[in-house]
């Protein structure tokens, strides 16, 4: 059995795989329940949970953390290091930037307005937005086609960081626009410009789609529109809050507040050794990637959800009708609005979000019944094979990754 490893292949926001770094001691976990052996009322091994978070450590990341539920029992643990420099140890309790699992956030908070009635999702965006989308575009693209990514709007992602044109082939690459626009304050108007500026993805509505962060910069305009409020506000208001999140918020600067690892990226081995990007503005996807948050805080946030506590049932199963969706890396994922689905043979169906931002990766995922959950976080991103520097290859941390993966997601 193999689960996908999205991570890996579907990396939506920027495409996370394929450096290393140099192993350090991992810590000992926190196990939580049961307190050792596979139960049946549980059905994992906090000991082979722990065991596969060390291979991902020993393959190559410098920190790992997750946090795996199952029946109302749950596993925290955490290997490697927080910070390479000092040795400090990696807790599983860290805040990370999660990266697109922002979306879900958006697409909630937009559901939320269409149940009262300011947001139909078949009515063209122009509608709502005619400066930001005018014309033609604004006439057939809807906000559905936002929330699912079949808009054909192109990512603004490759117009605002040009060193990185040689993306997702990984040639060419370098990290200046990085360097450049750590702390410029971007304006979502003027992302929105870019994507809109590029040439099209496809033609609004056709299949599969285009992942674009342009489609859930607009959404946060949308929202702003019909609610009169910034749209982190009315997320943090109205989603955060209403699920009894206690470590999650849009970041006010380029630095995270609380307990957090450093971030190293790697850009495909372009840095090498991989550079810390841990103070940043993330201006940059707003509404669509900004948020901070834990593993914790991810699980509790996807049960709330999927149990119809952040969005009627109604809004939820418009959520979960799927197509398949271009990721920026090129792989095919199905996509509803805001969701993932992920099909794992012989476990059942996931629905949730993979996020990445410079030098972060997470994902997190819950099982249809709710009942199993798993969220993972690591600090490095787009590690590549030596060998082949620049280019995304498969890695050891690819393994490693996926065998947690599975011992995370099935009993067996």
């Amino acid at each position: 059995m193999r689960i996908p490893l999205l991570l890996c292949a579907g990396m939506a926001a920027l495409g996370m795989c394929a450096s290393t770094v140099a192993a350090a001691p991992a810590p000992a976990a926190t196990t939580v329940a049961p307190p050792g052996g596979t139960s049946p009322a549980t059905g994992f091994d906090p000991a082979e949970l722990q065991a596969a978070a060390d291979d991902v450590h020993r393959a190559g990341i410098p920190g790992v953390f997750a946090e795996v539920r199952d029946a109302g029992h749950t596993w925290r643990g955490a290997s490697g290091v927080a910070d390479t420099g000092t040795g400090r140890p990696v807790r599983p309790d860290m805040r990370q930037r999660v990266g697109s699992i922002t979306k879900t956030f958006t697409a909630a908070a937009v559901m939320q307005q269409v149940e009262r009635g300011r947001i139909e999702l078949d009515a063209p965006i122009g509608g709502y937005l005619p400066r930001l989308v005018p014309g033609e575009r604004g006439r057939r693209i809807t906000v559905r086609m936002l929330l699912n990514h079949t808009s054909g709007i192109p990512d603004y992602i490759l117009s605002a960081f040009p060193s990185l044109q040689g993306y997702p082939q990984g040639q060419d690459v370098s990290p200046k626009s990085l360097d450049d626009n750590r702390y410029r304050q971007f304006r979502p108007d003027e992302l929105i410009e870019l994507g809109l500026a590029a040439p099209p993805a496809g033609e609004p509505g056709a299949s599969p789609g285009v992942y674009s962060n342009t489609n859930y910069l607009l959404l946060g305009q949308l929202l702003e529109k019909v609610t009169g409020t910034p749209a982190e506000e009315y997320i943090t208001r109205n989603v955060i809050e209403r699920a009894g999140l206690r470590h999650t918020g849009f970041p006010t600067g380029p630095r995270i507040k609380g307990p957090h690892p450093r971030m190293y990226e790697a850009l495909w081995g372009a840095l090498d050794p991989p550079r810390d990007y841990s103070v940043y503005n993330m201006s940059w996807v707003g509404t669509g990637a900004a948020l901070v948050s834990t593993m914790e805080d991810l699980n509790r946030f996807y049960g709330r959800l999927l149990d119809g506590g952040i969005v009627s049932r109604a809004s939820l199963a418009q959520m979960q009708r799927t197509v398949p969706v271009i990721a920026l890396d090129g792989s095919t994922i199905e996509y509803g609005l805001g969701l993932h689905r992920v099909d794992i043979p012989g476990c059942g169906t996931f629905w949730g979000h993979d996020g990445s931002a410079w030098g972060a990766g997470t994902i997190s995922l819950t099982r249809a019944d709710g009942r199993r959950q798993m969220s993972v976080a690591v600090n490095l991103a787009r590690w590549s094979d030596p060998a082949s520097p620049g280019k995304p290859q498969p890695h050891p941390i690819d393994t490693a990754l996926e065998r947690l993966y599975e011992r995370a997601t099935c009993d067996d």
